[in-house]
Order: structure tokens, then C-alpha cells, then sequence
């Protein structure tokens, strides 16, 4: 029996039954044409909706945002109907959803992006990255990224409007609320990590001007929807998609330094997740709580002994449980109950139909009639 992971918890304007979160995990199983969420996807996110807080999977802000084939955007009013499926259904189940939004940057394929070549802090290549497209079958077929080319300064600005009104549409859709993903190696962690930029105009060299991207996007969708509603994830050791930054400890502090001037309501920290990836050190996470005085959430490798250290020692105050939360809708109840887990199946993981998606059952406890 848990404790901690089952205080309810003030997030902005919304108040959560439980600590635990269910986060941003791409599916690839939205409409075509059109990138549109569906029936399937509202099953899928309400049978989840005892989560204290869902955030939905990336969801492209632009056509030149996508990175994978079947992944939901949310700019086009299709796309917002869509979303507005989704969002009625978990509320109508008692539960709370962010919108992650999305632009890829690099990490993508032309025939993602209707044949363009991608966009980038720098004309840099992810090397050894793949991504899916639809080749013509139900499978994904995995290719490398490719080059991209380095976004003029008119092309940055578009692409903060882009956030902006994704911002809005997201909160058009029902959304609570929005992510700003800037992690995991997509657009705007190319434009914050060393390695990925080497810009010399305003959006390069020195931490500030990498950081400066991040401060446009984040203060235009304060602007749009309020800060109460804005929450932003970060992943400052890890190099997945190929993003490195020669001193992560010290731009991450500065990110979260940053963040908290604009008072989003949360800190989304995604660790190294991998079996035998190093743990973040305590010290780090320190100066991120004392960086940042929102609500602080981190998500990779965490059971329910850990997500109960973590929010004990004051590190975090709330934990997503990713991989998890596939096979178990009932995830929360599991926890709460000390049910055991069930495993999900990895080749269902993206694209396909409801096998795999809605199909997981909840736990059934069993019930002796001996008498």
C-alpha cells in the first residue's frame, strides 16, 4: 500500500486525485488522411483516466512537425474535433489531460512531411536515428532521418506562431492543458543542446542564445493560454535522437532557472530510461527543485517504492509511469492495491488497430465461493 502517490495535489487551476501520471507515449494509430485522433484513441485515454494527470501523446503542431507516420496533429479543425472526442470521454470519467505538442525538427523523413526536406536548428544529421513511414502496410517501415536545413530567423518566428495557436486549438479541443515537449532530441532540444547547434546569429553559441527558442515558445503560449496551463518537458541526460549538450547540469539549471520566470505550472524531467542507463544524480535534482518551484513531475524506470522515495525526499511531486501504463489502464487501482502488473506486447506498440491499444484488460480480483 502506497501513500505519498495517493495525496491529491493542486496543479494550477485543477485539482488531481493522485500523483501519478500517465506520460506523453506515441501510439501511431491516428486517422488518415488527415492525422486525426479517433474512437479508438478516445477508448484508450478514458480507460486511463484514473491517472491524476494524462498527457497525451506528441501531437504535431505543423505539417512539417511530424516525424512518424499515424501521429495526431492538432491544426487543422478536423484535428481539433477529433481531440475533443478524446478530452470529453476522460472528463466524462473524472480525469485531467494535457496536450504534448510536437515538432520534430530533424528527426523525421520526407515522406512524413510531404516530400520537404526537414528543418533544423543547424544543418546537422541525427546520425544512426530512425523513423517510421507508412510504406503501404499496417507495419511501420523504419528509415533513417535525413539532412535537415538550418531554419531562417522569419522561419523561427513562424514556427512560434505555430506554438501559439496549437496552444490555443489545444485548449479549443478541451485539453486542460498543454506540454511544450522539448526533449528527447526533437526541434526545440536541437536548438538547446551544444552538439545539435551551431548557430553563430541570436539562436546560437552561448547558453543563452540556445535557450532563446525555448523562451519564445514557452512566453508566447503563457501569453496564448495562461501559465497555469503550460508545462514543459525536458530530458537533460539523455541523447536519444542524437542530441548532446556539453554541459547538460549546468544548461538544464539554467532551462529550469528560465521556466520558473515564466511560472508554467509544471516540470516535466524525462531520465535516462534504458536497463542499465545511470541514475540521475540526486545533487542535479536538487538544483532543479531549487531552480524551478512548481509542480515538478519525473517519469523513467520508476515502480511504486521509488515513486514514493522520490515525492518523500521532496525531489518530485508527482511520477509518470510510461511503459506501464500500456498493458494497464487500471494502473493507479494496481498500484493503490499492490495488484501485480501486466506486461504489454512490443510489437503492438506502434500503428495497428485496437490489439495491442484498448484491449488490456483491468485486474480482476479473484473470488473464492468455497464454502
Amino acid at each position: 500500500m502506497t501513500t505519498s502517490l495517493f495525496q491529491p495535489i493542486q496543479l494550477g487551476n485543477i485539482s488531481l486525485n493522485n500523483r501519478i501520471v500517465m506520460p506523453p507515449m506515441t501510439r501511431s494509430r491516428a486517422s488518415q488522411p488527415g492525422d486525426l485522433a479517433n474512437d479508438m484513441m478516445t477508448t484508450y485515454y478514458a480507460q486511463r483516466a484514473t491517472a491524476g494527470l494524462i498527457v497525451s501523446e506528441g501531437t504535431q503542431i505543423s505539417s512539417m512537425g511530424k516525424g512518424y507516420a499515424w501521429t495526431p496533429g492538432i491544426y487543422t479543425p478536423e484535428q481539433i474535433t477529433g481531440w475533443k472526442k478524446v478530452t470529453d470521454a476522460v472528463h466524462a470519467k473524472g480525469g485531467a489531460i494535457f496536450a504534448q505538442l510536437w515538432h520534430v525538427g530533424r528527426v523525421t523523413h520526407p515522406d512524413n512531411i510531404g516530400g520537404q526536406q526537414p528543418v533544423s536548428s543547424s544543418a546537422i544529421q541525427a546520425e544512426n536515428v530512425k523513423v517510421f513511414i507508412d510504406n503501404g502496410t499496417s507495419e511501420p517501415g523504419f528509415v533513417a532521418a535525413v539532412k535537415p536545413r538550418e531554419m531562417t530567423v522569419t522561419e523561427i518566428a513562424q514556427v512560434v506562431e505555430q506554438y501559439r495557436r496549437a496552444a490555443l486549438n489545444a485548449i479549443e479541443a478541451g485539453f486542460d492543458g498543454i506540454e511544450l515537449h522539448a526533449a528527447n532530441g526533437y526541434l526545440i532540444n536541437q536548438f538547446i543542446d551544444s552538439e545539435a547547434n551551431n548557430r553563430t546569429d541570436e539562436y546560437g553559441g552561448s547558453l543563452g542564445n540556445r535557450l532563446r527558442f525555448l523562451d519564445e515558445v514557452v512566453a508566447a503560449m503563457v501569453d496564448a493560454i495562461g501559465s497555469e496551463r503550460v508545462g514543459v518537458r525536458l530530458a537533460p541526460l539523455t541523447t536519444l535522437n542524437g542530441t548532446v549538450d556539453a554541459n547538460p547540469i549546468d544548461t538544464y539549471t539554467a532551462a529550469a532557472a528560465l521556466l520558473n520566470s515564466h511560472n508554467i505550472v509544471y516540470l516535466h524531467i524525462a531520465e535516462v530510461d534504458w536497463d542499465d542507463a545511470p541514475d540521475t544524480p540526486v545533487s542535479f535534482k536538487k538544483a532543479l527543485r531549487e531552480a524551478y518551484q512548481g509542480v515538478l513531475i519525473y517519469a523513467g524506470r520508476y515502480n511504486a517504492e521509488k515513486a514514493e522515495q522520490a515525492i518523500d525526499a521532496g525531489l518530485a511531486d508527482m511520477i509518470g509511469f510510461g511503459r506501464p501504463y500500456v498493458a494497464n489502464p487500471d494502473l493507479a487501482s494496481r498500484i493503490q492495491n499492490g495488484y501485480p502488473l501486466a506486461e504489454h506486447i512490443a510489437e503492438t506498440l506502434f500503428g495497428g488497430d485496437e490489439q495491442g491499444l484498448t484491449d488490456y484488460p483491468v485486474y480482476q480480483v479473484e473470488v473464492n465461493d468455497d464454502f
